[in-house]
């Protein structure tokens, strides 16, 4: 790799002369951005294979069951009507990544992003075991295909399809629900058949991207290593090296009596590298902020007893001798815009009612006639109340005319009245509404409804519009 580097500089690793792509077996690092990050990723996939199976109040803690159009997001219950809170929901975190991104430059790839959590975290922690350190891997990918290769790929992939089962199946989780998915475990595939071949094509999908594809989903595919030129300048934090101390870099044609810089020039950052770049070209689209070039490093200056820090956590600026600043137009407009979304969602959590109704017409004809008892036509509207309990506790509805308030001879009337209402569950309720033709003015009348929950004891009224005939 170092050959590569010093006869095409103006290449990636991941390329040779023709671009065709060479694998990375990017070597083992340690130091404390190592470990950090690695108890970072063993909490984010915790956290990722724990979550759907938390249940609070009897609901999934989250779940996007977007087939149902129910959303459990941490406590808070959503439905097809609140797409405004989900919109804010959306809202919170894309200006809390772009906020992000313009203070401390790709932090989310390095430390949170699935892709390299799940890659560093799961599958090369794997290799690792299976196949040994990165040039053992590298030996073992050149040789030929002997027995012991044979069992060691063998080993390898097996280990990788469980973890992929494992990944797409907790995956699967928040949108159906942890106990639904484990009665489609445990029933024939055939009865599931759609979320069977989900998980099958899911599956392939991990396998292909974590075990194969890896570094060229952040270098090609991912958008976001191209967007952030435009939340990123020169006072953002970024992995960078310190050109006016390390160079000029020891070569091997440099005279001995040259002063030198404190790079030795060993390579060390490119071959530890997962995306196979050369930190010391500058800020480059294929780094993802890992820190794995940071630790080695240092490792490297610890050991020739140099002070370390020499590929560090800095800015353009400071690296140019210029003072950071934090408050600038850029960070300061997505703040706002991060405080605003995630104040408006709060605040929809807080204020929303406990009982959330949203009334419907129903669908098919907006009304139908019929002949009352007198033989007066009486003119039908039906309506569909979508009722979401997001308390703790039953609640019982009623609902029903408001007497005096309504046209002589209009009557309201519902199948269960009252109509209970489990926690945590969303109900459609029918309603009828009779009203005489002869109220109808220009094809429209006017009906008041009076609603009771049972647990709030509170009487709300409600208008509803009904049509019918124009004569």
């Amino acid at each position: 790799m170092r050959d590569a580097f010093e006869l095409h500089p103006e290449r990636l690793a991941t390329t040779d002369e023709h671009g065709r792509r060479q694998f990375i077996y990017p070597a083992d690092v340690h130091g404390k951005w190592k470990t950090r990050r690695s108890r970072v990723q063993a909490a984010l996939i915790l956290f990722f294979l724990a979550l759907p199976w938390i249940h609070v109040n009897g609901r999934q803690f989250f779940l996007l069951d977007i087939a149902r159009r129910k959303f459990e997001i941490f406590g808070l219950s959503l439905r097809a009507h609140d797409a405004p809170a989900l919109v804010l929901v959306l809202a919170t975190f894309a200006f809390g990544l772009f906020l992000a991104t313009a203070l401390l430059g790709r932090v989310w790839c390095g430390w949170a992003c699935p892709q390299t959590v799940f890659i560093d975290g799961v599958f090369r922690w794997i290799e690792r075991k299976t196949e040994g350190a990165a040039m053992s891997r590298r030996l073992l990918a050149q040789s030929p295909w002997t027995l012991r290769k044979f069992r060691i790929k063998a080993v390898k992939w097996l280990l990788y399809t469980l973890a992929g089962a494992v990944i797409t199946h907790s995956f699967l989780a928040y949108f159906v629900g942890s106990r639904e998915l484990l009665g489609m475990i445990s029933s024939d595939p055939r009865e599931n058949w759609t979320s069977f071949l989900f998980i099958l094509v899911a599956t392939g999908l991990v396998l292909f991207n974590f075990a194969w594809f890896r570094e060229q989903f952040c270098t090609i595919v991912c958008p976001y290593g191209r967007f952030q030129s435009a939340y990123m300048d020169a006072h953002t934090t970024v992995v960078g090296y310190d050109a006016k101390r390390g160079e000029p870099r020891r070569t091997r044609e440099a005279p001995k009596e040259t002063p030198l810089g404190d790079c030795v020039n060993c390579y060390r950052c490119v071959q530890v590298c997962p995306t196979g770049i050369d930190i010391r070209r500058g800020n480059q689209l294929e780094c993802i902020a890992c820190t794995a070039c940071i630790d080695a490093c240092d490792e490297v200056m610890t050991k020739i007893k140099k002070p370390t820090g020499l590929i560090r956590y800095t800015s353009e600026n400071e690296l140019a001798g210029q003072p950071p600043s934090r408050l600038r137009p850029r960070v300061v407009i997505l703040a706002v815009l991060f405080a605003l979304s995630f104040s408006g969602l709060m605040g929809f959590a807080l204020l929303r009612e406990p009982l959330d109704m949203h009334w419907l017409r129903a669908k098919g004809a907006p009304y139908e006639i019929i002949r009352g008892d007198g033989r007066a036509e009486i003119v039908v509207n039906r309506f569909q109340i979508e009722v979401s309990n997001q308390g703790d506790v039953a609640r019982d509805l009623s609902v029903s005319s408001a007497g005096a308030g309504n046209p002589e001879g209009a009557d309201l009337v519902m199948a269960l009245n009252p109509a209970r209402i489990e926690p945590g569950t969303l109900q459609r309720l029918d309603v009828f509404v009779r009203m005489p033709k002869s109220a109808f003015k220009n094809g429209t009348a006017r009906f008041l409804v009076e609603i009771r929950d049972s647990v709030e004891g509170d009487r709300r009224s409600k208008e509803l519009t009904l049509v019918g005939p124009i004569f």
